[in-house]
């Protein structure tokens, strides 16, 4: 690389940022696997990217005179392994390393266990290759298979402190969503916003009403949040059980095996809606949330709606139910297909 090119351009962040910081940038597209991060001075550090980030805070971008390329890169080994030119590109270039699986979108690629078997020589902590190949029904079960090293699937993912069993062959893990499990842990502590507004004195009650595994569940407890958590897919709901207690919350999640229509809650100060789909449930979620309550309301969205449509769900919601809604927050979280964004709206309800 040359001095000044564009491939030599760095996003700077605090060093407290910097995990969430990454995960964002690789959200938006924008993060640069070949180079290393750098130090920035002694509180901060500058982020490799590709192009100026447009939906990640940083405090600044700069261009690198002196860029320091990473080591042996996937491209690098299947051309060891006599892979054309031509099949190197039909390679993924992204994938995530989930405790100690790696978890791989292959589409159209050759080779698959030979880009396995490089996939776990370039992540020596890995034990296995699981490739992903989608989600299906209500109960979000993903579909996969082995396609190199240890055929078990079962391991133990820890991100921000927080452990998270699970098998990924049986329950979805989404790499993407981290920076927004960091967020809503930091919306209990109190370090992000939106704060709650009611008079009720005590720990924040939060309804999770997609828990899965525990994804946001886990950390809003370990920041010290009271959560009741509901998950339908029998094998997330053991591996909650088992991560409440691995995470030492047991005290503070009353979980439930159903349908979170199904269960009773009321005055919450905050309901977690983590679900494509969750606009179907936008009734129960504004009965179960206090006065000054706040939803966090995810949704998959064309680019051309955003942001009339989920905003404009969750306001008729509020309006069926003869109740007042603010909007506090709008995120994009990473894009979920071509042209469509999956995003989260904070809103509080009188």
């Amino acid at each position: 690389m040359s001095d000044g090119d564009d491939d030599a351009l760095a996003a700077v962040v605090e060093k407290p940022r910097a995990e969430v910081a990454t995960e964002q940038l690789r959200a938006e597209g924008v993060y640069d696997d070949r180079r290393k991060v750098r130090e920035y001075g002694p509180e901060s550090v500058a982020l490799p990217v590709t192009t100026a980030p447009a939906d990640t805070d940083v405090l600044e971008v700069v261009v690198q005179t002196d860029p320091e390329l990473r080591g042996t890169t996937l491209p690098d080994l299947l051309a060891e392994r006599g892979w054309t030119d031509a099949e190197i590109e039909r390679a993924p270039g992204s994938w995530a390393v989930i405790g100690s699986v790696v978890l791989v979108t292959l589409e159209d690629c050759p080779r698959e266990a030979e880009l396995g078997d490089a996939l776990l020589e370039l992540h020596g902590e890995a034990d296995t290759v699981l490739a992903h190949e989608g989600v299906d029904g209500e109960r979000r079960e993903p579909d996969g298979r082995v396609i190199a090293g240890d055929p078990s699937t079962e391991t133990i993912h820890t991100e921000h402190g927080t452990r998270y069993a699970l098998d990924l062959r049986d329950v979805m893990f989404s790499p993407g969503n981290k920076a927004e499990r960091a967020r809503m842990a930091d919306v209990i502590a109190g370090e992000a916003g939106p704060t709650v507004e009611t008079d009720r004195e005590g720990p924040e009650r939060v309804f999770d009403m997609f828990a899965g595994i525990g994804y946001f569940t886990l950390p809003m407890a370990r920041a010290g949040a009271e959560v009741t958590a509901a998950e339908i897919n029998p094998t997330a709901y053991r591996y909650l059980i088992e991560n409440a207690v691995l995470n030492d919350v047991q005290d503070r999640v009353e979980a439930y095996r159903a349908d979170c229509r199904d269960v009773e809650v009321s005055g919450a100060d905050r309901v977690v809606m983590g679900y494509y789909d969750a606009h179907e449930y936008l009734d129960d979620a504004v009965a179960a949330a206090a006065s000054g309550g706040v939803l966090h309301v995810h949704e998959a969205t064309p680019e051309a709606e955003l942001w009339d449509r989920p905003v404009g769900r969750i306001e008729a919601a509020a309006d069926r139910a003869g109740r007042g809604v603010e909007i506090e927050g709008k995120r994009k979280v990473k894009s979920h297909s071509e042209g469509v964004w999956h995003v989260v709206v904070d809103a509080r309800v009188a």
